[in-house]
């Protein structure tokens, strides 16, 4: 019995590292590379600030808008880095709690997506509201610019509730003064050839539609500032 338990702890000794290292290893150097390309990467930051149709439940990393806009703003020669902040599942509160995380990124611009969860929840419009406001002030008084994406609900909440909640983001948009995109899917909900099984997310080409129109609010303000940091440059179109 005490050989048998010798050879065990032996096993153990050497099997247990080497789990660890695998365990941990992907994460440091992952950790590394990430502090590596903020500190290397000194171009000005879009962060994409979402739920899990930013983050892309469901599709490859480099599937998801964020990836599909870094891609398309490299080829229109715009020099950002755009940091995928979405979290799936997060509602408006969530990202409340998670603003001083995305503002540790020093972003110029903001790409704010939330409020689908709480929809979807049944959460309150008015508590949804003053989630966003809270948000939205918190980065302006930092100095960054925000693009608010609005959301619509499907016609089973309700007309009363759907019709509130699509109209809360346009009072947002006038009360900040903020780029408004009325509908973050436009394009693409409802569409079930650019949609997952599920009928809520995505696929891979659903997103390059909304990365298209996403560029037709961002590109005129990416232009401005373009124009405002070097005079005699200008982008085409």
């Amino acid at each position: 019995m005490d050989r048998v338990l010798r050879q065990i702890i032996v096993v153990a000794n050497r099997i247990f590292p080497l789990v660890a290292s695998l365990l941990v290893t992907p994460l440091g150097v992952c950790s590394a590379e990430m502090t590596s390309a903020s500190i290397s990467d000194s171009r000005p930051r879009i962060v994409a600030f979402g739920d899990s149709l930013t983050a892309g439940l469901g599709v490859q990393i480099n599937e998801s808008y964020p990836a599909q806009l870094q891609r398309r703003l490299d080829g229109l020669g715009y020099h950002y880095r755009v940091i995928n902040a979405g979290v799936s599942g997060d509602t408006t509160a969530g990202g409340l709690r998670r603003v001083s995380w995305v503002l540790n990124s020093k972003p110029e611009l903001v790409i704010l997506e939330l409020g689908a969860n709480d929809g979807l929840r049944g959460i309150s419009v008015d508590e949804t509201q003053l989630n966003l406001r809270q948000i939205v002030r918190r980065l302006q008084e930092a100095r960054v610019t925000v693009i608010l994406a609005g959301m619509k609900l499907p016609p089973n909440y309700g007309q009363d509730y759907t019709t509130r909640f699509e109209a809360m983001y346009r009072s947002l948009a006038r009360e900040h003064q903020v780029p408004f995109i009325p509908f973050f899917l436009e394009g693409v909900g409802g569409t079930s050839s650019l949609n997952q099984a599920d009928g809520l997310h995505p696929t891979r080409e659903g997103y390059r539609v909304v990365v298209e129109h996403l560029l037709k609010v961002l590109r005129p303000m990416l232009n401005e500032k373009e124009q405002k940091r070097n005079p005699s440059r200008q982008h085409d179109g």
